[in-house]
């Protein structure tokens, strides 16, 4: 298998969407239990739940962005493999021109999950990697982890991990087990400060915790918000109000596709009090230089 390489066309796209779901591989196997995943469809009320990965990079060609795309492994909490990361970094390699594949390790298998960090960043070509600490259950700020984290810094990879209120459990008794603690954004503090050299971005505006998330991107240099998971309309005041001047350089245009659309996302943004100038940034050019695609 090839090594994945992007030939986006940087000035032939109008966005980067962040935050990209892969639900299902070529085989049928799913990122989740069919419970959880009636429970955030629900929750998000979609429509298109399990596009492929050709289906994905058909809707954003057609809009003229890119996106990175990811699933989950949540193996020892979940108690099943998750759907293929080589299918996924294949299918994006064949929609290069759109497609950035991010990959994803259960930090509570140890060291394996090291091997295949490195697995996945050196012969996949991922170009990041995704966590979900309340789903996969575990806390990031634990000494346990730290040996991971010092690896992805190594390989100087960012990292997105979901923070704030979950859809997935959503509804469920006992919210299916899932805690959200584990996504306080506050967790993240103690890694992005003990790994300097690591890019966190916070997935998500973090209710109930938004201003914890703001005075973390604000402080650390190494630690970035992505807007996906809420229609811009229900964004937090403090979140929009800090768009426009201290996190105008720290803002990731995200959706949660396909649990939200590109269109429905962006028609709402349009309408937020934020300035023009802080626009193409939050759109684009902050994840182009997240991303390490070259010059916006």
């Amino acid at each position: 298998m090839p090594v994945y390489e992007p030939a986006i066309d940087l000035a032939g796209i109008s966005a980067i969407d962040m935050h990209v779901h892969l639900e299902e591989d070529s085989h049928g196997h799913r990122a989740m239990p069919e419970d959880l995943f009636e429970a955030s469809a629900a929750y998000f009320k979609s429509e298109e739940r399990t596009p492929s990965i050709d289906r994905i990079a058909e809707i954003y060609r057609a809009a003229s962005m890119a996106a990175v795309v990811f699933t989950v492994d949540a193996r020892t909490a979940l108690g099943h493999l998750p759907n293929s990361i080589d299918d996924l970094v294949a299918g994006c390699a064949r929609h290069h021109d759109v497609l950035i594949p991010f990959g994803t390790v259960d930090p509570r298998t140890g060291g394996d999950a090291l091997v295949e960090a490195r697995r996945q960043a050196g012969e996949l070509g991922v170009r990041g990697f995704k966590f979900h600490p309340s789903l996969q259950g575990f806390d990031p700020s634990d000494p346990e982890f730290r040996p991971l984290w010092n690896e992805l810094e190594q390989l100087g990879l960012p990292c997105i991990f979901h923070t704030g209120q979950n859809g997935m459990g959503a509804g469920l008794p006992g919210g299916r087990g899932i805690k959200l603690r584990y996504s306080n954004p506050l967790l993240l503090d103690d890694v992005a400060a003990e790994f300097p050299g690591l890019v966190i971005i916070m997935a998500h505006p973090s209710v109930p915790w938004q201003d914890e998330a703001n005075s973390i991107a604000t402080h650390k240099a190494n630690v970035y918000i992505d807007l996906s998971g809420w229609s811009p309309r229900y964004f937090p005041e403090s979140l929009v109000a800090r768009g426009n001047n201290i996190l105008a350089g720290k803002l990731l245009f995200g959706t949660d596709f396909p649990l939200i659309t590109p269109e429905k996302w962006l028609a709402a943004f349009a309408d937020l009090p934020l300035k023009d100038a802080v626009r193409p940034g939050i759109l684009k050019d902050n994840a182009v230089r997240v991303l390490g695609l070259g010059t916006p």
